[in-house]
């Protein structure tokens, strides 16, 4: 079952969290409310991470069993060889920050286990912890428990992630939190196991979807609830980082998955849907690309403001990812897929 509309909607999201990494001098945070939404944005990474655990149910939903080891490697062939070009391109211009012990967590997806160090190398890098263990889990999970519609699965997840939003919001009113750029930050933002409940929810979301397929005109609680979704960031102090946001990010994900109006022919379009396809090269190379970028504008000696750079900045990382998921990630991901490679 392949959802072509919903695939744009993760250009959307790494698009405002490429806007909320970039100079904060620029035109969005002018106006104090979409200032907010921008200075939150780094919540589209749990969009991610709930989409991420809903595909993989809609993927993986008629198979009896997974088979594990097909199965890791098709996860390693999606993200592994983009995640090593973001490393080399961030070393191009900020080498300095590398050692051999950073070098190795970070080869091997480890820097979020480790509170200080998840920011040191390529830092959207962060995630590829978060997913590695996913895919870890997730035969585990679909061979015991989803095939075989164990319900007990439904109570643990949702019990998780409510004992994680408590959690969260604590921790981040304590004392124990000592704000950003610490290692409280990090492992209160980016510790892996303080994520698993995005996923376990997007594969209830997934095993409700599958279910209950239905098609219909959905474009009105689609801009609804995406409105619902901006309102909150904007009004609503809330931490949305750790899965808050699922209550309003599941229904959306559902619904435009079921739509069949004008969102779904619009999200449908072939250029939108390769922007989508092409988001996980957006993401995880935006920042070295945007270091590249100011070197190459510094060495020209080009003087502009936050908003000419900004726009040439867009251009060129949707143009050089469009590349690397042409020329690099694709190959390489239908090559390590085949089945006999020697």
């Amino acid at each position: 079952m392949k959802i072509s509309q919903i695939t744009f909607t993760r250009f959307l999201a790494a698009i405002a969290i490429v806007i909320s990494h970039f100079n904060k001098d620029m035109f969005v945070y002018k106006t104090d409310y979409i200032s907010n939404i921008f200075l939150k944005a780094n919540v589209g990474v749990s969009y991610f991470f709930i989409l991420s655990g809903f595909i993989m149910i809609v993927a993986y939903h008629k198979k009896e069993k997974i088979g594990y080891f097909e199965y890791y490697k098709n996860r390693f062939a999606r993200i592994y060889p983009l995640y090593v070009l973001g490393l080399l391109l961030y070393l191009v211009t900020r080498f300095s920050n590398f050692s051999i012990g950073n070098g190795f967590l970070y080869l091997f997806g480890l820097q979020s286990w480790i509170p200080g160090k998840a920011m040191i190398l390529n830092f959207p890098g962060w995630s590829i912890s978060v997913e590695f263990l996913f895919y870890l889990i997730f035969p585990l999970l679909y061979n015991y428990f989803y095939s075989k519609k164990n319900k007990s699965i439904w109570v643990a997840a949702i019990v998780l992630w409510m004992i994680t939003q408590v959690f969260s919001h604590l921790y981040e009113a304590s004392p124990s939190y000592k704000g950003p750029h610490t290692e409280s930050h990090e492992f209160l933002y980016y510790f892996p196991l303080m994520h698993v409940s995005e996923f376990l929810v997007g594969n209830l979301a997934g095993l409700y979807f599958v279910k209950n397929f239905k098609q219909k005109n959905y474009d009105i609680p689609v801009i609804l609830i995406f409105s619902a979704i901006m309102l909150s960031l904007i009004f609503v102090p809330l931490f949305y980082h750790n899965g808050l946001m699922a209550l309003l990010f599941i229904p959306l994900i559902i619904l435009i998955s079921w739509n069949n109006g004008f969102v779904t022919k619009l999200f449908s379009l072939k250029p939108l849907e390769y922007l989508g396809e092409a988001s996980y090269a957006v993401y995880i190379t935006h920042i070295p690309i945007l270091y590249i970028l100011r070197e190459v504008l510094k060495w020209q000696k080009l003087t502009l403001d936050s908003n000419g750079i900004f726009w040439i900045y867009l251009v060129v990382l949707i143009i050089t990812s469009m590349l690397f998921y042409q020329f690099i990630e694709k190959p390489l991901r239908d090559y390590l897929k085949k089945p006999n490679i020697r």
